[in-house]
């Protein structure tokens, strides 16, 4: 499996990120054992999560997922070959939120109970916190990453004039930098990263890990008449939102990409988004060992320029 750096952190990571978000949610403790397993043999070894996940679940509190990762390195003996990803940030309940250095301390330490490890790979802001300055989140990461607690840091949900001045003001006071961004990106969401991030990412070096890479399953296909809505608990909000004229010339190209490639839509639709400038590793997650499949060979698809010149021009979005 090749690898990628993640910034400046010396991070290497596969170029796929399995979301963590599933686990306590639509997949349960057993089945996410098995995934974790298959994973690692497959050499997917880069996982993103948050403290948060899955907190909107019916009986959840947050926490879940993290959870069922940390029994698993616990299980498996191979945290070392893990980079684990994970945020803070979100409500976790009342007073239990933001960037501050009092809270990032305290949500630190329950993510490393959480997950059973001594530190985390990758520590990141899950969304901006215009409440608390820059320089006293960073400094707060500062202080874990000196203890051992984190090894790199990371930003999600940031606009670019935000994440520049955080870079700015790291470079000037010697704090952590944030060598990631996690902004939505795919083949139908482009602008969020491509607008501005992409730009800022690409000139400091930065990699970007979007989420969302399959469009919440539309890039896979499961998605093509109004009908299909009934196919999931979220199909009704997915069609709305990517059932358009647009959507469907993604969809047109991914199936005439994926027949000439010999892959699956949901493997092009990955492939592309991988090739991309300043991305590190896009998110996908799977709930069963056939969807896993799909994200294993993803990784080793390489387009031809006169498929992404299709997919870049179905999906045009200035």
């Amino acid at each position: 499996m090749q690898q990628r750096q993640l910034g400046r952190s010396g991070l290497a990571v596969p170029p796929i990120a399995f979301g963590g978000n599933v686990f306590g949610w639509t997949v349960g403790e057993a089945d996410a054992f098995s995934l974790l397993d298959a994973m690692v043999d497959a050499g997917l070894t880069f996982i993103d999560t948050a403290d948060v996940y899955s907190r909107w679940a019916p009986g959840n509190r947050g926490g879940e997922s993290e959870v069922i990762i940390g029994k698993w390195l616990a299980r498996s003996g191979k945290r070392d070959k893990m980079v684990i990803a994970t945020k803070v940030g979100m409500e976790m309940g009342p007073g239990a939120q933001g960037l501050s250095p009092a809270y990032i301390a305290r949500a630190a330490e329950d993510s490393l109970a959480r997950l059973q490890t001594d530190y985390i790979d990758l520590y990141q802001s899950h969304v901006d916190d215009p409440d608390t300055p820059l320089t006293d989140t960073l400094a707060a990461y500062g202080k874990l990453r000196d203890a051992g607690k984190i090894r790199a840091i990371g930003a999600s949900n940031f606009s670019a004039a935000r994440l520049s001045e955080a870079l700015i003001l790291s470079e000037r006071n010697g704090l952590p930098r944030y060598e990631t961004i996690q902004p939505e990106y795919n083949l139908y969401s482009r602008a969020p990263y491509e607008a501005e991030l992409q730009a800022l990412a690409v000139a400091q070096g930065l990699g970007a890990i979007g989420y969302y890479s399959l469009a919440s399953g539309f890039l896979s296909g499961k998605y093509r008449t109004p009908m299909d809505a009934n196919k999931s608990a979220r199909g009704k909000g997915i069609v709305d939102k990517y059932l358009n004229a647009r959507g469907e010339r993604i969809l047109a190209a991914l199936d005439e990409v994926a027949q000439a490639a010999g892959a699956t839509p949901a493997q092009v639709a990955l492939a592309w988004t991988m090739a991309q400038p300043g991305v590190a590793a896009p998110i996908a997650s799977a709930t069963s060992l056939a969807q896993l499949d799909d994200l294993v060979r993803a990784c080793h698809l390489q387009l031809p320029d006169a498929s992404m010149a299709k997919l870049d021009e179905a999906s045009a979005w200035r």
